[in-house]
């Protein structure tokens, strides 16, 4: 099919209008460094760079705001490509320092260098932190490196090249057969094959159908989705409109949820951009394809990550999920076929589409192909948004992309796939990170949430946790869900407030099972997992909550003793003034007492003894 734009031409022209920016020097402004303020650090630049023509080297300087960089932990983050160095902890008040001294001077600002724990030396470039160097950035790989509100940078980069290719080819089939060849599988959570999933949708010859992006990312602690959104939003965009020409769709829908209003407006600017220039649309580029984009803000209920209720929210009702089949390949958004996947799916299809299957298909491993991003969390060193291939390992994420574990602390637990996952322990650390290895280990990838877990973490009110938040984001439609939900909190609230029985953790696991078998969707069938992986794993610490009445991370407050050393104690009574409920007793410089009944463990009186005369025990 003849196409009436010249695809190559217009990168050529794009990368041309890139390379006249000059100095360019990129600023971390995803939604954590707008936070930390990214913006006032822009704007210095941006007022600094007026006087660039001093410089020797360039005669003009172009402050890029970017999307997400990844390094989370060290924002607000400045990386200049050209003077080969990334800078960390950027405040406003560090702009004219860079500026003097490294853009005009170059001599680079070493306090603002990372330092590398182990060596404790300074790092310059960005490939040389150990964060970023273990990494294999793919559906990552332009975050961080472009301007996210300007389509001529996507087209420098080969945005939209790889939708040119498959519109001029006009093989539908074929672009089918290799996004199956490439073995990629959904990387919502359920790892099903993408390609098969296109294959069934495009079955359904003749009529209206549908394209759904899920971006309706609930996963506490998880930003993969929301990060290519509003680091990289073309290549989405791209990806859709090739999902679309392949099964035969000229319409789709964006689903995200309205707590990312960056990534919503970083939307809106792409597909107006991408609208105007002829690649989505009417006739795109020239051709007969049409495809049309819609964003649809959801209200931020974590159920509607179900794809069922996903489209009846989209339809305009209540977010609830419904049996299957049909399933939405056959009957979907408003009765017709709909192909749905998630942002991080569909972000990878321009890649395979321009550098073929067997690219794709060579990382990763066996059954389980291509890179998986992952939102490192929790006591680690390095926090952030990481990608690695298929099949890496838990302690290499963990001890070398995460730099190990906060304060010299051991490590305990790592929960995998947010409340839908599962825990794993010290012995899971050399597994590999693929969808078969981890449902065998009674965890799942999830949307690749990894919230690392330190000695000191109690894992029964880890359990509790998770429970409470799908008790209350399930949509009660269904009864095992509903009531087993609300149940299974009930017995590990009465756990972590020192009330439990043995009995207890017979009739929990017996309700996980029963939740797990006989709910109705997604949410409710793993629901269970935080609890049964905890009670498979950390049996000996629910017993010690129920039989011991004690709590062997110190975490449960119910199960906390503070006591005074009567030897230290020299009557002060400053401890006995800072109580909020009168538990203690004693007369001035007499040693003082608790008393137990009364008290409620704030800490309040610890805190404030200076004889350290108060203890926990």
């Amino acid at each position: 099919m003849a196409l009436s734009i010249d695809i190559k031409a217009e990168q050529a022209k794009a990368q041309a209008a890139v390379k006249a920016q000059g100095l360019r020097v990129l600023v971390c402004a995803g939604t954590g460094c707008v936070a930390n303020g990214s913006l006032k650090v822009i704007e210095k630049f941006r007022e600094l760079g007026a006087s660039v023509s001093t410089l020797t080297d360039y005669d003009k300087m172009t402050i890029v705001p970017t999307g997400c960089h990844g390094f989370c932990e060290q924002g607000v983050l400045v990386i200049i490509p050209d003077k080969h160095v990334t800078y960390v902890k950027v405040k406003e008040s560090d702009v004219e320092e860079i500026f003097e001294s490294h853009v005009k001077n170059d001599k680079p600002v070493e306090r603002l260098l990372y330092t590398d724990p182990k060596s404790g030396e300074h790092v310059h470039k960005n490939d040389d932190i150990n964060f970023y160097a273990k990494q294999t950035r793919t559906a990552l790989k332009n975050c961080g490196r472009i301007n996210a509100e300007s389509l001529d940078e996507a087209l420098a980069v080969r945005g939209y090249e790889a939708l040119a290719k498959v519109i001029e080819e006009n093989n539908p089939d074929g672009v089918i057969d290799t996004i199956i060849k490439s073995g990629l599988r959904g990387r919502g959570g359920g790892g099903f094959p993408t390609g098969m999933k296109w294959k069934f949708t495009a079955a359904n010859k003749g009529g209206k159908s549908y394209v759904v992006c899920n971006g309706d990312e609930g996963d506490p602690g998880a930003f993969m989705d929301r990060s290519v959104m509003e680091g990289d939003p073309h290549k989405l965009l791209e990806g859709m409109a090739i999902a679309g020409f392949a099964v035969g769709a000229d319409e789709a829908y964006i689903y995200v949820r309205a707590e990312y209003p960056l990534a919503i407006k970083r939307l809106r600017i792409a597909i107006a951009q991408a609208e105007e220039r002829h690649y989505l649309g009417k006739n795109i580029m020239g051709s007969d394809f049409s495809f049309t984009i819609h964003i649809k803000e959801g209200a931020g209920a974590f159920v509607c990550g179900e794809e069922t209720a996903l489209i009846a929210s989209i339809e305009g009702e209540r977010g609830m999920p419904r049996p299957k089949p049909p399933f939405p390949a056959n009957k979907g958004l408003f009765g017709r076929p709909t192909l749905i996947n998630n942002v991080e799916t569909l972000a990878n299809v321009p890649l395979i589409i321009l550098n073929g299957a067997d690219w794709f298909a060579s990382m990763g491993c066996e059954t389980s192909k291509g890179t998986k991003t992952f939102a490192l969390t929790g006591e680690v060193n390095n926090t952030g948004l990481i990608e690695v291939p298929m099949g890496t390992t838990l302690r290499e994420i963990i001890f070398d992309i995460g730099g190990g574990i906060r304060g010299g602390k051991k490590f305990k637990a790592v929960q995998i796939g947010g409340p839908s996952g599962g825990c794993l322990t010290e012995e899971h650390l050399d597994i590999p990170m693929d969808y078969d290895s981890l449902i065998k280990a009674g965890a799942m990838v999830g949307s690749g949430g990894l919230v690392v877990m330190a000695e000191d973490t109690c894992m029964v009110e880890v359990a509790r946790f998770f429970m409470n938040f799908t008790k209350n984001e399930s949509c009660g439609k269904c009864v095992p869900c509903r009531e087993g939900t609300k149940n299974m909190l009930k017995i590990l609230r009465k756990i972590v407030a020192g009330k439990g029985e043995m009995k207890d953790l017979e009739i929990l696991e017996d309700l996980a099972y029963t939740v797990k078998d006989g709910s109705l969707c997604g949410l409710g069938k793993t629901a269970p997992n935080p609890v049964l992986s905890t009670l498979k794993y950390f049996k000996d610490e629910y017993i010690a909550h129920i039989r011991d009445y004690k709590c062997p991370a110190g975490v449960c407050t119910a199960m906390k003793k503070i006591t005074i050393d009567p030897e230290k104690c020299k009557g002060c009574t400053k401890c006995a003034r800072t109580c909020p409920v009168g538990a203690i007793e004693g007369t001035v410089k007499n040693p003082h007492k608790i008393d137990q009944s009364k008290c409620i463990k704030c800490e309040a009186c610890l805190n404030s003894c200076p004889f350290k005369a108060i203890g926990k025990e």
